[in-house]
């Protein structure tokens, strides 16, 4: 069992970032598929993962300022753990939401009908993360660490399994620590495991900001793959389609504007979910290193929101090649991303 570490009262509340990417957070509560009167906004629910954070700023913005409002939207934002939020959006029960592309990868050559319309990272956030002392600099020094990860699955699990891959090691060759709770980093700062999977805009602020040296890997560094993005059900596409296109535009306008300024975002965030305002440096930095995550060579020739398709192309081969591997050889990228939410 877990020893409760002092400092974990101080590092365990944001830590709910790193379930929200990892599980990619479902949702509960049914979408409404009944068709809107004319001149009425159409109603939207969407799924943004675990627990409200500032690394939903850019939904929580496009909402204060009026610009889904604008676009003839009625939107509602949900925040529940459920591992099944692919299969939700599959049946519409969610209409849009923030998943990864290693969860969608696995759906999608399993028959289940959705598909990812835009990116949100565009750098995969998937670190390892260590602290200085350990001198984990390199993916070939896990050989022989004690690893902490929340379990084996989601995109902790693949980015992990990846970036062993690319110093020719796998999860064997290491010690592998569960932490059902989250509370790898935790185990880190007590000194528990060498390093943990974690996120660039979560664990390493928080140690950072405390005056830990931290070494972090990475993992798109050497094994691109599909951050996470808008991923929508295949029936709800075309049902709702050009209401899903507007809350992308809408969306990808406020993450331009928070990557200008962001104070603004972080002004939204502090309106919808005040508590965050307690400790306003945290968020901050969280703020500023998300944003860096949406970023990316394809976002800075393309825009924010682009898919890139090489790096889908990267993601298939890479989930392909890993143990115990279920997607089909004949899955390409067309069949996992759309166009329709750019269009």
């Amino acid at each position: 069992m877990l020893r409760v570490h002092p400092l974990a009262s101080r590092l365990l509340p944001s830590l709910a970032l790193s379930a929200s990417l990892a599980i990619g957070g479902g949702v509960g509560v049914a979408a409404q598929d009944d068709d809107p009167e004319p001149g009425e906004p159409v109603r939207l629910t969407v799924g943004l993962g675990y627990i409200p954070s500032v690394q939903f700023a850019q939904f929580y913005l496009a909402d204060e300022a009026g610009y889904y409002e604008d676009a003839g939207l009625d939107v509602t934002f949900e925040n529940k753990i459920d591992p099944e939020l692919i299969t939700l959006l599959a049946r519409g029960a969610v209409d849009i939401g923030m998943a990864d592309g290693t969860s969608v990868i696995p759906a999608v050559s399993q028959g289940i009908p959705v598909r990812y319309g835009a990116t949100i990272y565009g750098r995969d956030p998937n670190v390892v993360f260590s602290l200085g002392e350990t001198g984990i600099e390199s993916a070939a020094d896990l050989a022989g660490a004690s690893i902490g990860i929340p379990g084996r699955y989601g995109s902790s699990w693949v980015a992990l399994q990846a970036l062993l891959a690319s110093a020719g090691l796998t999860p064997d060759d290491a010690d592998i620590t569960t932490y059902p709770d989250f509370g790898q980093a935790v185990a880190v700062d007590a000194g528990q495991v060498d390093a943990a999977t974690g996120f660039f805009n979560n664990e390493p602020v928080q140690l950072g900001l405390r005056g830990r040296e931290v070494n972090v890997l990475r993992v798109s560094d050497v094994a691109p793959l599909p951050g996470p993005g808008l991923v929508a059900g295949v029936d709800t596409l075309e049902t709702k389609g050009e209401a899903l296109a507007a809350f992308t535009a809408a969306t990808i306008r406020a993450m331009e504007e928070i990557s200008a300024d962001p104070q603004v975002g972080l002004e939204a965030a502090f309106a919808r979910v005040p508590e965050l305002a307690d400790d306003p440096e945290t968020q901050l930095a969280i703020l500023e290193a998300t944003i860096d995550s949406w970023m990316g060579d394809h976002a800075a020739e393309h825009g924010l929101g682009a898919v890139d398709r090489d790096a889908w192309d990267s993601g298939l081969e890479i989930m392909r090649s890993l143990p115990d591997s279920t997607v089909s050889d004949a899955l390409t990228v067309d069949d996992l991303v759309t166009d329709a939410l750019s269009s």
